[in-house]
């Protein structure tokens, strides 16, 4: 049985609450145990629930917005009921909640005449949120007056006296109106991506039917278990049908590619897996930044996660190689890296919704580290006046409760990167949630920019001396990012193949014009931003520090 489920019987044997918002992987498979009703096998959350949750229940009651009410269970119980004998259960949402309202008062007013007679009813209200999404715009009193008799089933004294149980389900709290998303007497229980522990046994199971994809895994079905975390039963179940129709098995090397396109279709867009093929080795320069992420990645695979941090900014000037540096920490590290892509939207309470999905899904991964570029952008604002109806306001508060989760550490690090780290909120990079700031710097002299230019040209097979050559050194600039020097070393290809065969002449003749594609007083002030924002002045290099 997993947690939550373990959570719902808890809290309704001790009575402490009855009404229980399921919201999270809500329509997600799930393994269902053998029992009176048939043997083990995978179905829906609401399957399970009736089959297994709510197996001591007399009738179990369902309403979704398509099928209108009807009853999963104990029709003959129900039709007792002399109010509704002989007539049809309605499928307007007002009507239906107005007459499952007059059910359950009904039962209630049952159970304390005929206590002998106690009808225990439990009822399933499926995606919630298309029967009753926040109020937008003007007052909706069709939509309030079905919240409110939603919210009166955890608050009622006659419908709470023991005998009902009522069961909302929504993807995300935040797509639920307020009366029932807010109401402290509904217990909001989340149902999460299944993990390394509840994949097990759904895989064991699913190897029986489709044992051809799994055969390599059948001695030891953990580790497969570990590698697909965070993936939905669902899609899981789904590949392995077209395994087993091609009659193809799993290797280890194709879970990785498996994870990420199973994740990444799960997740609608909202995220990308960035492809960890790079290490620190490839960084150039930089090597008090290496040096120290290199300590933390050591620490985080010896499990000493009290001294790993919660996470870094990565600051400097456009073009220094931000994202970059992100990509060879995770090839180091050895985890996947995590993308936020453009999470927000429109529609009211969409943005806050696609946040909630994303932070389910980096709950369910284990160890990644999660990258958020142009942070100053994506993170919102404390402050709500931004003309976007709260919108930026919220994120934030989203984003801050998460990184400062203290359970996350060593599992979830984030990796923040931006040019203006004086627009990040102070709170959002404080310690607790952003430990380590880090600042990139274009080089320092020519000598520096020459020896990034030529190994950059090297992995393009322009072989260029090791000393600056002196047709070269009246032209070579200062304060040259990464970017830059890549846009350089593409200039020198191109003229290596269109004009001189000579690689030092090539290189001279793309310096000859070259014109710095950010102005030097923007990249000045960037620099200052980000020798002022560095944990430790290690990462500034001494002629910076002044």
């Amino acid at each position: 049985m997993p947690p939550w489920s373990k959570e719902i019987i808890d809290l309704y044997e001790s009575g402490a609450a009855s009404q229980f918002i399921l919201h999270g992987n809500i329509s997600d498979r799930v393994l269902i145990p053998k029992s009176a009703a048939g043997p083990e096998r995978m179905g829906s959350l609401t399957e399970y629930l009736r089959e297994s949750l709510l197996v001591k229940f007399d009738v179990v009651l369902a309403y979704d917005l398509g099928n209108g009410a009807r009853v999963e269970k104990g029709g003959e119980t129900f039709a007792q009921w002399p109010a509704w004998k002989d007539k049809t259960l309605p499928v307007a949402p007002r009507e239906a909640v107005h007459v499952l309202s007059h059910y359950l008062r009904y039962c209630g007013n049952l159970a304390r005449l005929k206590p002998e007679r106690t009808v225990r009813v439990a009822v399933l209200i499926i995606n919630a949120h298309l029967i009753v999404p926040p109020a937008q715009g003007s007052a909706n009193y069709e939509l309030s007056a079905t919240a409110s008799q939603l919210r009166d089933w955890a608050t009622d004294p006659l419908i709470t006296g023991g005998h009902c149980a009522s069961f909302l389900l929504t993807e995300n709290l935040n797509d639920l109106h307020p009366l029932l998303s807010n109401n402290p007497q509904s217990a909001r229980v989340a149902v999460p991506l299944p993990g390394k522990d509840a994949l097990g046994p759904a895989l064991t199971h699913l190897g029986t039917l489709y044992p051809k994809p799994l055969a390599p895994f059948a001695a030891d079905p953990s580790s497969i278990a570990a590698a697909l975390a965070g993936a939905t039963l669902h899609s899981i179940e789904t590949m392995l049908q077209l395994r087993q129709h091609g009659g193809a098995e799993l290797t280890q090397a194709d879970l990785i590619s498996i994870k990420k396109d199973l994740v990444e279709k799960d997740a609608n867009g909202l995220i990308e897996f960035l492809k960890p093929d790079r290490t620190l080795d490839d960084l150039h320069g930089v090597e008090a930044i290496k040096t120290w992420l290199r300590q933390d990645i050591a620490l985080w695979q010896q499990g000493e996660l009290a001294a790993m941090p919660m996470g870094y900014l990565f600051c400097g000037p456009v073009g220094t190689g931000k994202t970059f540096l992100v990509e060879c920490l995770a090839g180091e590290a050895g985890v996947p890296v995590v993308k936020m892509k453009n999470f927000r939207d429109r529609w009211v309470g969409s943005t806050e919704g696609n946040l909630e999905k994303i932070f389910r899904l980096l709950e369910a991964l284990g160890r990644c580290i999660v990258f958020i570029d142009e942070a100053d952008q994506a993170l919102g604002r404390r402050n709500a006046d931004s003309g976007d109806s709260g919108v930026s306001g919220r994120i934030y508060g989203m984003m801050a409760e998460q990184m400062s989760n203290s359970r996350n550490r060593g599992r979830i690090l984030w990796a923040l990167a931006t040019s203006r780290p004086d627009l990040v909120e102070i709170d959002l990079k404080r310690p607790g949630r952003i430990d380590v700031k880090i600042p990139i710097f274009p080089t320092s002299s020519p000598a520096e920019s020459y020896a990034l230019t030529r190994a950059l040209c090297k992995r393009k097979g322009l072989t260029l001396p090791d000393a600056m050559p002196e047709a070269v050194t009246p032209l070579m600039p200062s304060l040259l990012t990464p970017g830059a020097a890549e846009a350089l070393a593409v200039k020198t290809f191109r003229i290596l193949k269109t004009g001189t065969a000579d690689p030092v002449a090539a290189l001279t003749a793309a310096l000859r014009d070259y014109q710095a594609p950010v102005p030097l007083e923007v990249i000045e002030s960037q620099i200052r931003l980000a020798i002022a924002e560095a944990t430790d002045l290690s990462f500034v290099p001494a002629m910076w520090r002044s």
